[in-house]
């Protein structure tokens, strides 16, 4: 299968172009490097070293023997560029995950909203305008968004797979049953472009018939994949600082280096988790099993746990011995809430589960403690609030 990935350097990309080459695909990345640059812009590193692009897919190249293509396109400003790629490699199948991907930084300041707004749509946009100018509408378009646009407000419902049944009630006093988009409710900008993007897929599947999944993916963590840890220059990012670091990469960084856990408010906050080995493994079996031309957006709930972030901290707590502090929340958002979400499409189709409890050991002496003398410690602490209270 010709696969492109876009925004195929970044921390789910990278190891999803590797894993899908594994396989057999034909692979080409495109990306602007723009991570690599926010790196720049906040002063702080991954814990991990970071191989130039060149040098990772030299890598790649030898410890596999296939060959990644690379091409550098800004997606949201080089629509032609996109354009061209797409009519002459025609792929069977994009991956989207050219946006920026982080709430925190989403939030710093008026201009980091306005990058992530004209970032995130236009990407969006150009890939899906791009796909039916290039007359590709048998292209299959998987598109990694964030269980965030479901928000975190206790409805005492289980989250559906995108979509909630609802009645109407008509003038004449009948019920009629339609299913709707579960009603959005983002917490950050970059929440916020990812519920706009549900809007412009279903646009485009009604009126051109692209064929769209859509993953609402939650927290990511781990860093490492079977193909990434096949070589030193392969290895993945792992972010540790306030505004991209998740949660719980945060607390194995944290314990690793003697740092007490930083849960914020009372954290009451409910959150669901996937490892990244089961990221690229969904991207495969979304890749697999593609919806049919005609089909509605196909939305799956891409998480495999839910835990409480309080409950989370005990967890690598009792693992480490780390010290467990409460800071001020930087987030607008409730103190406590309850979260049941769905997720029965992922385990049809076969997904066997990395948990937590079976996975974390090894992320805290594999990768944590190894890099420790690279961490920063003054870009722990989240320093992007929500708002000027």
């Amino acid at each position: 299968m010709k696969i492109v990935v876009l925004g195929g350097d970044g921390f789910c990309g990278w190891p999803t172009s590797l894993h899908l080459s594994n396989l057999g695909h034909d692979v080409v990345i495109v990306d602007n490097l723009s991570r690599r640059n926010i790196d720049n812009e906040l002063e702080v590193s991954p814990l991990t070293p970071i191989s130039p692009m060149s040098v990772r897919l030299e890598a790649w190249k030898r410890v596999s023997g296939r060959d990644i293509r690379f091409v550098n396109i800004d997606i949201a400003e080089n629509y032609h560029r996109l354009l061209t790629l797409i009519k002459e490699f025609k792929p069977e199948c994009v991956v989207h995950f050219a946006e920026q991907r982080a709430a925190p930084y989403s939030m710093k300041s008026s201009w980091h909203k306005r990058y992530t707004v004209s970032n995130n749509l236009n990407a969006t946009n150009n890939l899906l305008a791009a796909i039916v100018e290039a007359e590709r509408i048998e292209t299959h378009v998987i598109h990694l968004g964030t269980m965030g646009v479901y928000g975190y407000n206790d409805s005492g419902v289980q989250i559906p797979e995108g979509y909630l049944e609802v009645y109407v009630r008509t003038d004449d006093g009948d019920e009629l049953k339609q299913e709707i988009l579960y009603p959005a409710n983002p917490g950050s900008i970059y929440h916020m472009t990812k519920t706009q993007d549900q809007l412009m897929f279903g646009f485009y599947n009604r009126n051109d018939k692209l064929r769209i999944t859509d993953l609402h993916q939650g927290i990511v963590w781990g860093t490492q994949t079977a193909e990434t840890a096949m070589d030193g220059d392969l290895i993945n990012r792992f972010d540790y600082d306030g505004d991209y670091g998740t949660v719980l990469n945060r607390f194995l960084m944290q314990a690793a280096i003697d740092y007490p856990l930083t849960v914020h408010g009372t954290g009451g906050q409910s959150r669901a988790f996937i490892h990244i080995q089961d990221t690229v493994r969904c991207i495969q079996l979304a890749a697999e099993n593609p919806p049919q031309t005609g089909e509605r957006v196909r939305i799956i709930n891409q998480m495999t746990e839910v835990y409480r972030v309080r409950d989370l901290a005990k967890v690598v707590s009792d693992l480490t011995g780390a010290e467990v502090h409460h800071v001020d929340n930087p987030r607008n958002e409730a103190p406590e809430n309850e979260l049941r979400v769905a997720n029965d499409s992922l385990l049809r189709l076969g997904l066997e589960p990395i948990t937590l409890k079976n996975g974390l050991l090894s992320e805290i002496s594999d990768i944590a403690k190894r890099y420790s003398d690279r961490c920063n410690r003054s870009k722990i602490p989240c320093v992007s609030y929500w708002s000027k209270r």
